[in-house]
């Protein structure tokens, strides 16, 4: 399975290498979040016909249109409840799981991947899940214009783009701006829960968080994983195979 379209997270496949590389003469251009930030990479896909449906039976419940204007998450979800943040959901296994277990929150999830989003359309209806909503946009959008400073109890990004070049890993997502950007938009207390299949990244992503003066390492290093995210298939696959996952949870600073 492809990674996601949103900067290339996804909960459910393995590292693999990036499949579209840049174009002659884009090595050496500043990362995105240099210029324009932005949370996604196109990649081609195809939506299957039960996944277009989906779209049409269950879109008017669980997707909400982009809008440049604060979202009001007790009307949006009909309830007042923490809300967690998830970037980059690929097919949605992860996140209907998550969603399940933790009855109690929440989840925004955002995506471009259309085909994902339809599958997650299908889990919701089918399955009855619903606290989740969906924003089929970039999730720096979502962020700058949609959500609220302080507002968010957590934020997922789950198995990102690792970009395994050493001359691409100024395109990867969570670099000092963006892990900012994430941090101001978190509550007091609200945690990032982040995690990554590729040990450079993990590596990258430590170093990055720990130099992020409003948050705070849950563990020394990397995190046990967290017992709300489950082990995909593709994941099992990895571990059975010795590849590893790094789980890091920060925790926004009180006061």
């Amino acid at each position: 399975m492809a990674r996601s379209l949103q900067s290339g997270p996804v909960s459910q496949a393995p590292s693999t290498p990036q499949d579209h590389p840049p174009a002659p003469g884009e090595d050496d251009k500043p990362h995105p979040l240099h210029r324009r930030l932005k949370s996604f990479v196109k990649r081609g896909g195809r939506t299957t016909e039960g996944q277009a449906k989906a779209y049409e039976d269950f879109g008017p419940r669980f997707l909400l249109p982009y809008r440049e204007a604060p979202l009001d998450f007790d009307a949006a979800f009909g309830r007042h409840a923490p809300t967690v943040l998830e970037i980059g959901f690929g097919m949605g296994e992860a996140t209907a799981h998550i969603a399940t277990v933790l009855p109690d929150h929440n989840f925004l999830a955002c995506e471009v991947h259309e085909p994902g989003v339809g599958k997650l359309l299908k889990r919701c209806g089918e399955q009855g899940i619903g606290n989740i909503r969906i924003v089929a946009h970039d999730a720096v959008d979502v962020l700058d214009h949609m959500i609220p400073s302080g507002s968010l109890a957590g934020v997922h990004v789950f198995f990102p783009d690792p970009w395994h070049k050493k001359r691409h890993n100024k395109r990867r997502l969570l670099q000092t701006p963006f892990v900012r950007k994430l941090a101001e938009h978190l509550a007091p207390g609200g945690y990032l829960h982040c995690a990554t299949d590729w040990q450079p990244y993990a590596e990258q992503m430590l170093e990055v968080l720990s130099a992020e003066p409003l948050l705070r390492n849950t563990a020394t290093d990397y995190a046990p994983k967290p017992d709300y995210r489950p082990l995909t298939k593709f994941e099992n696959r990895g571990l059975k195979l010795g590849h590893g996952v790094w789980d890091l949870v920060f925790v926004k600073q009180v006061g």
